[in-house]
């Protein structure tokens, strides 16, 4: 039986990838890019555990369709056939078909034979399958933006997994659970999660799956500001992607590398030279991959590039790059996606910068209803509010103003976010004020005061304590 040279696993001939250890297996060192791409390294990538992702070129989607509509077939054939027979229907099947519509990007479809081959392997007890299900449900849900419910089936797979002592797959479940809790901006269990596949890994030696864990544990680190540690981080990932000569890590490492320098704001052309180098090397291989995993890897380059020349006020380029980012996640992601409010927001504000005020307007309420679709409410409120400022300065319209203020101020309300909602409402009184319609204005003014006591914010309560003394005793003299 053949090997693999690296993990030394059984492998088939036809792979060009082995299924362990996800090293490359094609020998011929005169096409190099073949043996250097790797398709589940990710970033923050969700790991499978039963539905491979296959490796050949995807250079016709039409085309690509019908491949996978006649194995679809086959399958299907073969599953009439054990009916009539009456012969039991294997879960096997039914997980490969899954993965077939995955693949295709049919999720409603994927998800339906999926909790079929879940309830088959119930049947059989196959322990191990009931996990791969549970994992591969999660990841469903998880695109979905049923967050909850794909936490719920990650849960149930560790459980499994755990009881099986499979490492390896825990080590994966861990990860798909940091990225999900990172989605909802849960930051603690996104770092415990990513943190515990990483030191998981480096405990049973098993070195691509360290380097996975740890990049995406970056994805938090980002947030955490934790700058010298994502430095140590990617250059020793950099390093290891290179010695492997491993295209598709050091495109991946490349962009995490961009975003840091475009982060800590200190040496744009640093974040644009290696923003620059993942797109070359994207360019290099783009006829080893597909369609779907090409957007997947440019969409952060070009929004991140939009945002280093929009700060340059090379503001048509940047909108380019914008509007190539948002292609690029319609391309890879179903339906709407919270990564299309990051994009949407940065064109709204670029056509702030540009002076065109209705624009500005729709790509933010666009943005908007991204965000509260996948549960975002800080955002939304952030977006709503700063949209109730803009109509305000631009167009003078006050009541429309007044209207998405309020609402950004109920959200804030909901979330508790006492400092947020002390400013709304000294916000709200000012502008009643200037509207002369001082008893409103004193009202707001009060709730404000109230959020600033509860801040221990005592000099902001006590000039609005002031000012509300000042406009009742006003309010006095003009009723004498």
């Amino acid at each position: 039986m053949k090997t693999c040279p690296y993990c030394k696993n059984p492998i088939k001939e036809f792979w060009s990838y082995c299924r362990n250890c996800n090293k490359p297996l094609i020998a011929n060192l005169e096409d190099a890019l073949d043996r250097n791409v790797r398709f589940t390294y990710g970033e923050p990538e969700l790991y499978h555990l039963g539905l491979e992702e296959e490796s050949d070129a995807y250079d016709d989607i039409i085309i690509k369709d019908e491949e996978i509509d006649q194995k679809i077939k086959k399958i299907d054939s073969t599953l009439e056939s054990k009916e009539v027979l009456g012969e039991p229907i294997p879960g096997s099947l039914l997980l490969e078909k899954s993965s077939l519509y995955y693949r295709k990007r049919d999720i409603p479809e994927a998800l339906k034979t999926l909790e079929l081959a879940l309830t088959n392997f119930k049947e059989e007890n196959d322990l191990s399958n009931i996990a791969i299900c549970h994992n591969e449900l999660g990841i469903i849900q998880e695109d979905n933006g049923f967050f909850d419910q794909a936490i719920y089936h990650f849960n149930r797979s560790l459980e499994i997994l755990k009881d099986l002592n499979d490492t390896s797959k825990i080590i994966k479940v861990f990860n798909n659970l940091g990225n999900v809790y990172s989605l909802i901006k849960d930051i603690e269990q996104s770092y415990n999660y990513y943190q515990k596949a990483y030191q998981l890994s480096q405990q049973e030696n098993f070195i691509f799956e360290e380097v996975k864990s740890s990049s995406n544990l970056v994805e938090v680190l980002y947030l955490l500001k934790d700058y010298d540690r994502i430095k140590r981080i990617l250059t020793k990932n950099l390093d290891f992607f290179k010695d492997n000569e491993d295209i598709y890590g050091m495109i991946q490492t490349n962009i995490k590398f961009g975003k840091l320098y475009y982060m800590m704001g200190e040496d744009f052309s640093e974040s644009l030279q290696h923003l620059t180098k993942a797109l070359e090397l994207i360019e290099l291989i783009k006829g080893k991959i597909t369609v779907y995993i090409k957007a997947k890897l440019e969409w952060e380059c070009f929004l991140y590039l939009g945002k280093i020349y929009s700060l340059w006020d090379n503001l048509t380029k940047a909108e380019n790059l914008f509007l190539q980012s948002l292609e690029a996640v319609r391309i890879f992601e179903i339906g709407d996606n919270i990564k299309e409010g990051e994009i949407l927001e940065n064109l709204a504000e670029l056509y702030l910068s540009k002076g065109d005020i209705d624009k500005s307007i729709e790509y933010y309420d666009l943005s908007c209803e991204i965000f509260y679709k996948f549960g975002d409410n800080r955002k939304n409120a952030e977006l709503k509010f700063k949209i109730g400022k803009i109509i305000l300065e631009f167009e003078e319209d006050t009541p429309k103003a007044i209207n998405y203020i309020e609402e950004a101020l109920n959200i804030y309300e909901d979330l508790e976010y006492i400092k947020e909602c002390a400013i709304i409402y000294h916000k709200l009184g000012d502008i009643y004020l200037h509207k002369g319609i001082t008893e409103q204005a004193i009202s707001n003014f009060e709730s404000a005061r109230d959020y600033y006591q509860k801040m221990q914010d005592d000099y902001s309560a006590n000039l609005l304590n002031e000012k509300i003394k000042s406009l009742r005793n006003q309010t006095d003299i003009n009723i004498l």
